[in-house]
């Protein structure tokens, strides 16, 4: 199994009315490195890129709500709004009125994204690993998406249970078949845990997997990127399949390139022999990437 280099710590702050976990990499007083996970995974998927860094660096990473070891919404619903007032709510407690420097993965990056828009003081440097936001979405699909999540709401969706922590790891390299069996049965022990019958859980609502009533506007979206300040790393992977939801790959392409175009400061980079979880795939390369952008 995978050994981490430096050992994580753990927070537990009451934010807006949940217990959320806060993960902690390194010393107290060193610059400080926000890192933001993406959807159902968890704050400690970032160990391998926190091994990788060549800087000393206070690195703080939250669970979002209802993934890890933060509390569940009580509404049994989750709204993205939510976690823009969560981020803004974790940046008071550590940040105070300071810029910060901000990673995002997947949905933390578009979460990460929207809110260097929204408000530009606070965010110094960012970078989106993987933060593309979603398919457009067109006024007359409310209908059908509405009807979908009343009729999901009636037979909520579930987890499935596994009987180890070897299948855990089993599955986690089935989603991703790049990442090796040693870091694989780490994050199994960080991704699930058993239960009083001995079931391995996975640490992540079902609730989370109910259909969106509420449209993707895509120009919203973008109307908060144009408004960023902070320099931006976009970040790439190679073998990213994330796009199938945009279309065939040219489509996707330069739908993706027309969103980026939106951002004022941005470069781009682009891991090699990674797929959509490069911190998982490539964390050196990617450490490499983070270090030489916020030099």
């Amino acid at each position: 199994m995978y050994s981490p280099k430096i050992q994580s710590r753990s927070e537990f702050l009451s934010l807006r009315g949940l217990r959320v976990h806060v993960r902690h990499w390194g010393r107290e007083g060193a610059p400080s490195l926000f890192m933001l996970h993406g959807w159902m995974d968890v704050s400690a998927s970032f160990q391998f890129v926190v091994d990788s860094l060549a800087r000393e660096w206070h690195v703080i990473a939250p669970d979002w709500r209802g993934f890890g070891l933060t509390d569940r919404s009580d509404a049994g619903c989750y709204w993205f709004p939510d976690y823009l007032a969560d981020l803004e709510a974790l940046l008071d407690h550590y940040a105070g009125d300071k810029a910060i420097d901000l990673i995002g993965h997947s949905m933390g990056a578009n979460i990460a994204g929207l809110y260097a828009g929204v408000r530009p003081p606070r965010v110094a440097r960012l970078i989106n690993l993987e933060g593309f936001g979603l398919p457009t979405t067109q006024a007359r699909m409310a209908p059908g998406r509405y009807a979908k999540w009343l009729d999901e709401l009636r037979e909520p969706p579930a987890m499935r249970a596994y009987a180890s922590r070897d299948e855990v790891a089993a599955r986690l390299m089935k989603t991703n078949p790049r990442i090796s069996l040693h870091r694989a049965q780490f994050l199994a022990g960080q991704w699930a845990a058993p239960d009083e019958q001995g079931k391995w859980q996975i640490l992540g609502d079902p609730a989370h997997k109910l259909t969106n009533p509420v449209l993707y506007q895509t120009e919203e979206v973008l109307a908060c990127w144009e408004k960023i300040t902070a320099p931006v790393l976009w970040v790439e992977a190679d073998n990213t399949d994330i796009w199938r939801w945009m279309g065939d790959k040219s489509q996707a392409r330069a739908e993706i390139d027309r969103r980026r175009a939106f951002i004022p400061n941005v470069s781009t980079a682009i891991v090699a022999d990674a797929g959509h979880m490069l911190h998982h795939d490539q964390p050196e390369a990617l450490a490499r990437l983070i270090e030489e952008f916020l030099s």
